[in-house]
């Protein structure tokens, strides 16, 4: 199974389905993955295979090569649409996160003041203020829930130490039409059990949490890349837009991605 393994801190830029041109800023090590999740559908693979062994790099590691990628593209291209902290693994565990955001926000302000700020994050660590506050800086805060069962975020998402869905969606409130939320719809088996979240017991909750949330937006998925557990499938089109139609009706914008 290949696995995709970001380079440290700066990678990219890459094309996504969702953001454009996206310039990557990886707070976790080059050399494999840091994650508070170890999801079944992550594309750079399981947690346990893949430790990384190298340091977290510093803020000023950060904002020193992301300043050199910057000045390249002013001269020579692409112009970002976007500044994404994403990577191998979940960008908020950075103990100097907010530092880092509040430097990486400036130089962006310098170089590209029209690309907008985004991560991509599970929000484990949502109820930590110093985290929440620096979302705020985001244009974008895309923040993972794909379900609202306990039992599938267990085998599914895998969360590594505590995890409380009731409580994240408390915090994802609190922050309202700050946040997007992005949320994985697929089917298949993992260790013999049915991940298929498409079912009306997952979604009829999850339309609830987001009626409670008031996201900005949600942005639904499906697999686009090979996966660890090899027995995952696509959601199909015709699911991802039935769904999509009813977080419309609600009065939430949402994208459907393939």
């Amino acid at each position: 199974m290949s696995t995709v393994i970001y380079q440290s801190p700066i990678f990219g830029p890459v094309h996504s389905r969702r953001l454009g041109v996206s310039l990557g800023i990886n707070l976790l090590p080059g050399d494999g993955k840091v994650c508070s999740f170890d999801c079944v559908y992550c594309e750079c693979g399981f947690n346990a295979p893949h430790r990384a062994h190298q340091p977290l790099p510093t803020c000023e590691e950060v904002c020193s090569k992301l300043e050199e990628r910057l000045r390249d593209m002013t001269e020579n291209g692409p112009k970002p649409d976007v500044l994404t902290f994403a990577g191998n693994g979940e960008p908020t565990v950075h103990p100097d996160f907010a530092n880092i955001v509040k430097g990486v926000s400036a130089l962006r302000d310098k170089y590209f003041p029209n690309a907008q700020l985004s991560i991509l994050s599970n929000g484990t660590r949502v109820s930590n203020k110093d985290v929440r506050d620096a979302l705020l800086m985001f244009d974008n805060a895309i923040l993972k829930l794909d379900t609202v069962s306990a039992d599938y975020i267990n085998l599914v998402d895998q969360p590594c130490g505590h995890y409380c869905v009731e409580d994240q969606i408390h915090y994802f409130a609190e922050l309202g039409k700050k946040i997007i939320i992005q949320t994985m719809f697929m089917k298949g088996v993992h260790e013999g059990k049915d991940v298929d979240n498409c079912r009306e017991e997952y979604i009829q909750p999850w339309l609830d949490a987001l009626v409670r949330i008031n996201p900005r937006k949600v942005m639904i998925y499906t697999i686009d890349r090979e996966t660890p557990s090899p027995l995952l499938e696509k959601a199909t089109k015709e699911e991802l837009d039935s769904i999509g139609e009813r977080v419309r009706t609600l009065g939430i914008e949402c994208s459907v991605s393939y």
